[in-house]
């Protein structure tokens, strides 16, 4: 049975719209003109969206140019919004017009039909609450879908990427603790090097992690800028004097984030480098952790055959043909996500430096590839540190192995008998199967009791 239709119309004429949803002319034209691909605006851009109109809208009643019962009204349809109530009513693509205009008029049809079908019982008149003259006063989709994309960016960093960066900091931290005593081969160009502890090791991996996230507090505060007020091109046209200011004082009641005006809205609207530079701080922590995550993958390596220097929790079978086999699989899983992060802040790059004269029309793509990256970065290192990072425990008897058998050892006694000697028990160790004591004895270059005193591995950390 096909749904029946009602018709509504734009400046391009009338169209058919389901009757059961709420959205209007606008977005069925985007609905029919850009079925492209499967990527949708994301929900974080939809509560945004809510978060502004109620914000615009409460400006809007404080300066007088709207009526505060339509007004309320409005902020009522926006509370909905704000709580994903009206989900289903947000279908547009991602791959669409490129200032988002769609997604703007979106919310503002939902809006407007949300309360006239309460009021009537019947949506498509435009009466009493016009999506233009009423809920997209004082606004355009300039203006209005950049300040979107910061809100919905930054207050998603805010609730999930930063408590899981800081969750990580804290058991990298424990590890380092708990391994601070346990001294290691170091391991330079791959090959052996001299000793650390490998509480010196992951103290490496929990600093990389630590500088990253002072990085993304320090990209993320340009965020707290919006475009609102600029209107079309940055001047602000159609909109009362001091709009942007007390839009920014309503939507820090109902953000976390304190948000201020765009120091210049020409700026705001025509380029986007502030969420550039947020994405590219979003790129240096996927390679960091790609880096933290390959050291960890090689030290657990074997268990019996590689490395293994480092134990990784069992949490699945790792082979459909070979019984007993355990997989990296979470380090696997989050390095895929660096892959896609970094991927992501290429497009944003390219993105960002195409927007043309007063505006960037490249927005929905860099919303959508950092919302992903932010969102995959945060599930990742969760899962990460749940199901491996907290469970590693160290091989110690490997370690031991590892750390006796290398010849790297010898470095400690270049003060007492110069590099090239040390160099020469080196080579006939490996060349002749010894110990580093043994070929210092064959060579005749250091007494016994020295050599012990010297090439102590708890000296050279």
């Amino acid at each position: 049975m096909t749904n029946k239709k009602r018709i509504e119309s734009d400046s391009l004429g009338n169209i058919k719209i389901d009757k059961n949803k709420l959205w209007g002319a606008q977005t069925q034209r985007s609905l029919e003109n850009f079925k492209i691909g499967n990527e949708k605006i994301p929900f974080e851009i939809i509560i945004a969206l809510g978060q502004q109109k109620k914000a615009a809208t409460q400006t809007n009643i404080a300066l007088g140019v709207l009526n505060k019962k339509i007004g309320n009204q409005i902020i009522s349809a926006c509370n909905q919004i704000i709580n994903l109530n009206l989900i289903d009513e947000f279908p547009l693509s991602v791959w669409q017009t490129g200032s988002g205009t769609q997604t703007n008029m979106n919310a503002n049809e939902v809006i407007s039909n949300y309360i006239i079908k309460k009021i009537n019982g019947k949506i498509g008149s435009k009466k009493p609450v016009h999506p233009n003259d009423h809920v997209n006063l004082s606004q355009s989709s300039n203006d209005t879908f950049p300040t979107v994309m910061h809100i919905a960016i930054n207050e998603l960093a805010l609730e999930k990427l930063i408590p899981s960066l800081r969750g990580l900091i804290k058991e990298f931290e424990t590890k380092k603790k708990q391994f601070d005593k346990i001294i290691k081969i170091g391991r330079t160009h791959t090959q052996d090097a001299t000793p650390l502890t490998l509480g010196n090791e992951f103290s490496a991996f929990s600093s990389q992690i630590i500088s990253c996230l002072d990085r993304i507090i320090l990209a993320k505060k340009e965020l707290n800028l919006l475009a609102q007020g600029g209107t079309a091109v940055g001047t602000g046209i159609n909109a009362p004097n001091n709009f942007d200011r007390i839009f920014c004082k309503f939507l820090n009641k109902i953000t976390k984030n304190h948000y201020k005006p765009s120091i210049n809205k020409f700026e705001a609207i025509s380029s986007h480098d502030a969420l550039v530079n947020f994405s590219n701080s979003l790129k240096t922590l996927a390679v960091a952790v790609m880096k933290i995550t390959n050291d960890i993958r090689f030290l657990s390596s074997g268990p019996r055959s590689g490395i293994g220097e480092l134990e990784i929790p069992a949490n699945e079978p790792g082979s459909s043909i070979m019984p007993g086999k355990v997989n990296p699989t979470q380090i696997e899983a989050l390095s895929m996500v660096c892959a896609q992060v970094i991927g992501n802040s290429t497009s944003v790059d390219i993105a960002g430096a195409n927007g043309h004269f007063q505006l960037n029309a490249f927005k929905p793509v860099i919303a959508y590839n950092i919302i992903q990256s932010v969102n995959l970065l945060s599930d990742g290192i969760d899962s990460f540190n749940k199901n491996c990072l907290k469970g590693i425990k160290p091989n110690k008897k490997n370690i031991t192995t590892n750390l006796k058998n290398s010849l790297m050892l010898v470095t400690a006694l270049n003060k007492t008998i110069g590099y090239d000697n040390a160099a020469k028990i080196a080579k006939v160790a490996f060349r002749d199967n010894l110990t580093l004591k043994q070929a210092a004895k064959k060579l005749k270059l250091i007494s016994e009791k020295d050599f012990d005193r010297i090439v102590d591995p708890k000296k050279m950390i």
